[in-house]
């Protein structure tokens, strides 16, 4: 039997009065997406469309790829309901289904109908391919004609989504992280993941667990060309994610994994999304890493420099950089970057050179500065158009303009959001009452308000490395086990992460607040907390210090950013600096608002 959409279907079905007999009727499944627990989608016949909902009943059925986006699916019984507030328009609340065809190359429209309906073939026959069985048609005597037909067949990064069925993708390793062990309530496993680049430049992070980190620890090297097939996709934790991609994808055990042969190798474009210098403030002590493009100003003879953690000397090399904001910042060149690029940046610096580096850590030394880690990469005078306009700035003007650190003039304390705590000063009722604020980047803000709740059962703290202060593990033998320093120690560190309830006379808000801030709002270390928290009996200090910490009144920096919690945005305020309130400036700035509203009403 064909597969294709009832010509005029929609039409028809339209048109029926309630007495009439439901037609079954075949449409194309066009942008499904999830809406709370059930799934929205248009359903398309080539020359209309109409939005649908299929219930939570039929969410099994796609999750499980019988229902597929671009797919074809017959409508049993469908209601058609007029949609508020939109005379004239309809949509459909379909309750039964069955699904008819898997995805289709593309869209249907409506210029390709047939006499008996719009037919094409499904995707699957041209893409449902396992990664060895691609291997096995290239390494035979295809015409190149037909092995550029195959390479078609590989689905871009870019192309894949949670509710695909099957696919096949290739490329290369950019990045490998470590074998490593970890113990939980469910019991003691290993995992590892890798960072994937296509031939796009798009990124996507795999992770694989226990039997499938064991089968492809070895398989996957750095820097080589992988076909692969039979994983699957889920949205990205963006706490944890180390790549710009919405989703990140596991492999099991069941997934294949096959190198590409040399004459198939790619060297993925390199894609920035550059922040400009004077911009890097609201990412200082962040997780999110930035890419930067500037013009070299200066670079330092290289250093060595003992580390904490394992007391190895490694190099170092410092280097400036200038954009058109007119500010500059300090980049540090770690290991081969401090010697090799940096020597070969050393060279040329009387050229000043544009670089463009991707994957910087934004850190508070000087106010701001980055950062290089083990996976940034650096391009020297990149053929890209940004770097073009920099140069044709920087030899025009840029050569005789005045440069400033963006970090000067910013206190350690102050480089949350690079302002004072007497900045964009706003009373609670502006985050209560504006839930999008921060929907496309964190905004900073600051806010004079009381402590008035603290939850004393909730986790307060995290088992934190002693060097590092990031999250460990308990390692399986003894000890605790640290992915960013990629080492074992006996002991760790406690560390603050909480959330307090804050209270103005405008309302209240829930703030989330780390270590440094914590311990001021609280007035003791997590470790002397947890101490305090273990001791038994009526009169237990612990909760007489949570009391002492509320109905105080601080002044709090905080930044406000949109949190995505089963596939819903949130508002979270994370507090970057505490101060006791200093009543002399609270007094002048209250004089200026007076000040300002006189001026105003004048």
């Amino acid at each position: 039997m064909e597969n294709s959409v009832t010509q005029d279907g929609i039409a028809s079905l339209l048109s029926l009065d309630s007495s009439s007999a439901q037609p079954q009727i075949v449409v194309q499944v066009v942008d499904l997406k999830p809406v709370g627990n059930r799934y929205t989608f248009n359903a398309n016949d080539g020359k209309m469309k109409i939005k649908a909902m299929l219930p939570a009943t039929l969410t099994s059925e796609i999750v499980s790829g019988k229902i597929q986006n671009l797919g074809l699916i017959r409508l049993l019984h469908y209601t058609a309901n007029d949609i508020p507030g939109k005379s004239g328009e309809k949509y459909l609340l379909v309750t039964k289904c069955e699904a008819v065809a898997p995805a289709l190359d593309s869209e249907i429209k409506s210029e390709l109908k047939a006499s008996s309906g719009i037919v094409l073939k499904p995707k699957q026959e041209f893409v449902a391919k396992s990664a060895s069985q691609i291997i096995n048609e290239q390494r035979g005597n295809a015409a190149p004609a037909a092995r550029m037909a195959m390479t078609r067949r590989v689905h871009p990064l870019v192309s894949l989504n949670p509710y695909q069925g099957s696919w096949t993708i290739k490329v290369r390793v950019t990045n490998k992280g470590v074998l490593r062990t970890y113990k939980n309530a469910r019991g003691e496993g290993c995992v590892f993941n890798v960072e994937l680049t296509d031939e796009e430049g798009t990124q996507i992070q795999a992770t694989m667990f226990n039997a499938a980190a064991k089968k492809f620890y070895d398989t996957f090297q750095k820097g080589k060309v992988y076909y692969i097939s039979r994983g699957s996709l889920k949205l990205a934790n963006k706490q944890f994610k180390t790549v710009q991609n919405d989703y990140e994808m596991t492999l099991n055990e069941y997934s294949e994994v096959e190198e590409a042969g040399s004459e198939e190798m790619f060297i993925p474009e390199t894609k920035f999304n550059f922040v400009p210098i004077d911009e890097l403030g609201p990412y200082v002590n962040q997780k999110e890493l930035v890419d930067v493009i500037g013009i070299v100003q200066s670079v330092s003879p290289t250093m060595s420099i003992r580390r904490k953690s394992d007391n190895e000397m490694i190099p170092k090399r410092d280097i400036i950089l200038a954009d058109e904001t007119k500010k500059t910042v300090v980049v540090s060149l770690w290991n081969d970057l401090a010697t090799d690029l940096g020597q070969e940046l050393l060279d040329m610096a009387d050229k000043y050179p544009v670089i463009a580096i991707k994957s910087l850590k934004v850190g508070d030394f000087q106010g701001v500065s980055l950062s290089t880690i083990s996976k940034s990469d650096v391009v020297v005078n990149p053929d890209i158009p940004e770097a073009a306009k920099l140069k044709s700035w920087y030899d025009s003007e840029g050569k005789e303009t005045s440069m400033s650190a963006i970090g000067s003039g910013m206190s350690p304390s102050a480089n949350n959001g690079s302002r004072s705590m007497y900045s964009d000063r706003v009373c609670l009722s502006h985050f209560t009452t504006n839930p999008s604020l921060g929907e496309d980047k964190p905004v900073f803000f600051s806010t004079r308000a009381y402590i008035s709740f603290i939850k004393p059962d909730q986790a307060m703290w995290y088992r934190a490395c002693k060097s590092c202060n990031k999250k460990v593990t308990e390692a399986m033998d003894s000890g605790y086990w640290c992915e960013g320093c990629q080492k074992k120690d006996e002991e760790c560190s406690v560390r603050y992460i909480m959330a307090v309830k804050v209270s103005d006379s405008t309302g209240e808000a829930w703030f989330s607040a780390f270590n440094d801030e914590a311990e001021k709002m609280i007035g003791c270390t997590a470790d002397e907390l947890n101490v305090l928290k273990s001791e038994e009996g009526e009169g237990n200090e612990f909760q007489t210090k949570l009391k002492e910490a509320t109905w105080s009144s601080h002044l709090f920096r905080v930044s406000v950013s949109q949190q995505e919690y089963n596939s819903e945005k949130r508002q979270r305020i994370t507090v970057r600096g505490v101060a006791p309130v200093d009543f002399a400036a609270e007094t002048r700035l209250l004089l200026q608002d007076i000040s300002k509203n006189k001026k105003t009403s004048q």
